[in-house]
Formats: C-alpha cells, structure tokens, sequence
C-alpha cells in the first residue's frame, strides 16, 4: 500500500510540475522492453545462369545449398541474437580461371561458424567479418577471389538491429508500409562496389577493401517490423516503391506468409532483370554516369525476408 501511495504522489508531482516524470520508470514501458522479440526468416534465391522454373527456392533450401550462382548467404543464432548474412562474388574472376563462387560461399560458412561459435561482439558486426576474412586468408591455400558483404545481428533482448555493410548489398527495414531505415551502399565508382578479395602475389590490380571499411550502423526496431536483406541482384532491378508494394500483400507474419512473399519479390526482381524496357535502378545509375542503357541487370538474386515479432507467439 505504501509503495502504491508514493507511486500515487510521484505522478501528481509529474503533472503539477514540481518533478520531471521519468517515462523509463513506467511499468508500461518496462514490460514493452522486458517483452523478448526474435526473426521470423524465410528466403528465396536465383541463379542467371538458370531457367526461372528451376530457380525458384522451396522453404530452407537456401540453409542447406548456401549459394545462389554467385551469391552466397547464411542464418544462425546464438542466444539472445538472430544474425543474416549475404554475400555476392565478383563474376570477374572467371577470366582468370577462378569460380567466383567459392569466395562468397566459404565467407558466409566461415561467418556462420563465427556465429554459432559465440566469438563476436554483438554490437559489431564487423567482428564477424573480419574473423572469416581472416579465416580465409590463413588457409593453407588462400581462396582466391572476391565479393561484397553485409551482416546484420539482432539482439532479441535491447530490440537493436546492428550491421555492417560493404558494397552494394544491403538491408531495408519497413515499418507501417514505409522504409525507415536503410544500409549505405559503398561503391568507388559506377558498378564497382566495395569487397573484400584475396588475389595471387602476381595479381597487384585487384581492388581490396577492409572489413572495417564497413558502413556501420545500428536501429531499434519495433515488433511487427519487416527487414529485407539482399543482394544487388534485387536493388538494381526492383525499386524501393515496388518491394514496398510486395511487402504490403502479407497476411501475417506466420513463416508460409513470408514465404509466400519473399518468393514473389525475388520472382518479380527476376522477370525484371530480363525486361529490356524496364527503367530498372541500375538503368537510372547508368544514366546518371553517362551511359545510355535501358533495361534490367541479369544477375544472381538472394533475398531473406525476416518479420520480427514477439517471442511468445505462435508461427
């Protein structure tokens, strides 16, 4: 009862003035952060280099193959943290007889095992990247080639969205319909994104960049927010307005919902991509850089689709 009174007297000193009322000390808002929220993920992917009828991704094939043509991704969990990676090769290594495959595959293994070892800092993604960079650089025989990366952790406990991105992958988070936060993308100039590459010792031109060249950032998300994470293959052929348009068809936020949808986005970037009429996003950079071009980018495409939501309901 006496705590009851004092707890009574403080908020009429709240409202009279003679106390600043401290909005943190609410038991409303101590249980909307005591409440535990968590990703719900799904994924879809695309080869160029197959026919759309075969492309198309059933629920977690993407766990268990990791690639995508060129493109390479992961899921896992430690604890309290949800974190998704993607990754996208740098195609031209075929030239010099590389798979460029490889890179962004072992990069996204290597980050996976980081993960699900517990040795990162949840408030730097880039500790993960550099650990499977270096990984990859002490082996043996050094994976050659090269290719982007993003990383996003998502601690369940603080409602944090941390990452790190380097090049033109990246990451939106959509609430309410609109995109209220967004990944920088890196590029030194049109078409030639940030990467991390290991090259031969004879091979001095190949661009290299650092994990820690990484644009980081980090974002409190709210429950029922959605986060897309993809490759290029899907931003330079799909417009925000029209991802947006996608994402506004889900029902709820049950794992076949997102399903459903992240298979539709990652269809649509794909039928895009071949439509020599399209003012694709990459068109519109082209031109922006002088380049009269119109159409889509044929490319590899990896979207995870992720809704966050409360930790105790049903999916």
């Amino acid at each position: 009862m006496q705590s009851a009174l004092v707890y009574g007297r403080l908020i009429v000193r709240a409202l009279t003035g003679s106390v600043a009322y401290d909005a943190s000390a609410s038991l409303e808002y101590r249980e909307q952060r005591q409440r535990c929220l968590r990703l719900i993920t799904a994924s879809c992917g695309f080869s160029k280099d197959s026919t759309a009828a075969a492309a198309v991704n059933v629920a977690n094939q993407v766990f268990k193959r990791h690639t995508f043509g060129d493109d390479a991704c992961f899921v896992a969990k430690y604890k309290q943290n949800d974190v998704l990676g993607v990754a996208d090769g740098v195609g031209g290594w075929r030239d010099y007889g590389v798979d460029p495959s490889q890179f962004p595959s072992q990069l996204m293994k290597a980050c996976e095992r980081i993960v699900k070892s517990g040795k990162f800092q949840t408030e730097a993604p880039t500790s993960i990247l550099s650990g499977s960079y270096e990984e990859l650089m002490n082996n043996k025989l050094p994976l050659i080639g090269s290719s982007t990366a993003c990383i996003i952790i998502f601690d369940n406990s603080n409602h944090t969205l941390y990452s790190a991105n380097l090049g033109d992958s990246g990451f939106l988070v959509v609430r309410e319909g609109k995109v209220v936060h967004r990944s920088e993308e890196q590029q030194h100039y049109f078409n030639t994104p940030f990467q991390l590459s290991i090259a031969p010792p004879d091979l001095n031109s190949v661009l290299s960049d650092r994990p820690e060249s990484a644009s980081s950032a980090s974002f409190l998300v709210k429950e029922g927010d959605m986060i897309l994470m993809a490759t290029d293959g899907l931003f330079d052929n799909m417009p925000e307005g029209m991802i947006l348009n996608e994402l506004a068809k889900i029902k709820d936020s049950t794992l076949g919902s997102i399903q459903e949808a992240v298979n539709s986005i990652a269809e649509r970037a794909r039928d895009l991509a071949y439509d020599p009429t399209h003012l694709s996003p990459f068109a519109q950079h082209a031109r922006a850089n002088g380049m009269d071009f119109l159409g889509g980018k044929p490319d590899d495409i990896t979207v995870l689709l992720s809704a966050v939501q409360c930790e105790d309901e049903d999916t």
